[in-house]
């Protein structure tokens, strides 16, 4: 499955409700580098030789890390999890559970030099929750590009250069990969003689997308709720800076904050200080006021700004997810109305017999397909 990534989780500087803490000393880290240190890592050379290039100051990248960390291209980093069974038949208190653990600590060893463009820099197994399960958070990086940086992120060129190329929306290059890495795990299991009993990959349970449907839906409506409170507090910003411009006009037309006359027969040493030197000092006690409010202001209004873009775009994104849900269940709907018409039509046994041997030929293209690659 895949996270949302939450680095200080996997690592467990703080504890959820469902972590044992007592386990927590059974986790395994595999590796835990700082992310920041590995950008530089990647990307310090091809930042520097496309900087020398530019005749532009604006275009060049002080640091290519905040870049992708503030722009909405690219995501900074992503999370993979890859589980073996559940709680009830490999949970982490029993021996199923440290065979659940062998295995995905011998498919984590292989992972980094089987997929060599995404650059692991956080690997933990958790074992201090119901079931062990590895979170793997890359940076998936390309080589060669022809654009911008020579090496730069990208989770697409990055697998088209591993091999995995889309052909659909439902063939795309991250589906493939992740296949791809399931039969890994597969291989690795069986050499611990646990076998994939691969639930609902041909045909998901209808309930399953409904629920997921759902779940979208849910996250869609709290994403828009969102973004109206951040528009509200923007709107209030508005109101709050033309309120300051109102005051600040009232000032023009005030007695208190015009120039004095001269009283007569008051020397230039006087007039200074009794009446010039006060008026200064009250106006630059204003604008001091003034300049502190409006920088705060500022600071609040970009800070807000940015995030209902990235809401708007994590909002756009889950829209695009739901259609697809929406698609996919309509099409599970069909599909199994058919496969229950079949069943009916030439019998359970043979309707079973019949998908094994699609299984069967399905999993003996993939392995030829792999041994040719």
């Amino acid at each position: 499955m895949i996270g949302k990534g939450s680095v200080n989780h996997n690592n467990r500087r703080f504890i959820a409700k469902n972590v044992d803490a007592e386990r927590t000393d059974n986790n395994v880290v595999f590796c835990n580098d700082n992310i920041k240190d590995v950008y530089h890592q990647l990307f310090d050379d091809a930042q520097k030789n496309y900087n020398d290039k530019q005749t532009r100051d604006d275009r060049r990248i002080e640091d290519y890390y905040v870049k992708i960390r503030t722009g909405k291209q690219e995501k900074l980093f992503h999370e993979v999890i890859f589980q073996v069974g559940n709680k009830d038949d490999m949970n982490a208190r029993d021996e199923n559970g440290q065979l659940a653990k062998t295995i995905l600590t011998d498919f984590m060893n292989s992972f980094q030099e089987r997929n060599p463009q995404l650059r692991v820099f956080s690997a933990h197994l958790h074992m201090d929750e119901e079931t062990p399960h590895l979170h793997i958070d890359f940076v998936p990086f390309t080589t060669g590009s022809k654009r911008g940086l020579e090496t730069r992120v990208s989770l697409k060129k990055a697998l088209a250069q591993q091999g995995y190329t889309g052909a659909s929306r439902s063939e795309t290059e991250w589906n493939k990969w992740v296949q791809a890495e399931k039969e890994e795990l597969a291989l690795v299991m069986e050499k611990h003689k646990v076998i994939w009993k691969e639930l609902g990959t041909h045909l998901p349970h209808l309930d399953v997308l409904d629920f997921k449907k759902q779940e979208r839906e849910k996250e869609v409506v709290q994403l828009e709720k969102e973004i109206v409170r951040i528009e509200d507090k923007l709107s209030q910003l508005k109101e709050d800076e033309e309120f300051v411009s109102l005051n600040v006009d009232k000032y023009y037309n005030n007695d208190e904050w015009q120039v004095p006359q001269p009283q007569p027969l008051m020397n230039t040493k006087t007039y200074k200080e009794k009446l010039i030197d006060p008026l200064v000092d009250s106006l630059k006690s204003v604008i001091k006021n003034v300049i502190s409010a409006y920088l705060r202001m500022r600071n609040k209004y970009r800070d807000l700004q940015y995030e209902m873009d990235v809401l708007k775009s994590d909002n756009n994104a889950l829209e695009y997810v739901f259609k697809g849900v929406k698609k996919d269940n309509a099409k599970l709907s069909k599909n199994a109305e058919d496969y229950k018409h079949l069943r009916e039509a030439i019998g359970s046994k043979k309707t079973d017999e019949i998908l094994e041997k699609a299984r069967a030929e399905h999993k003996k293209k993939s392995k030829k397909i792999d041994y040719e690659r």
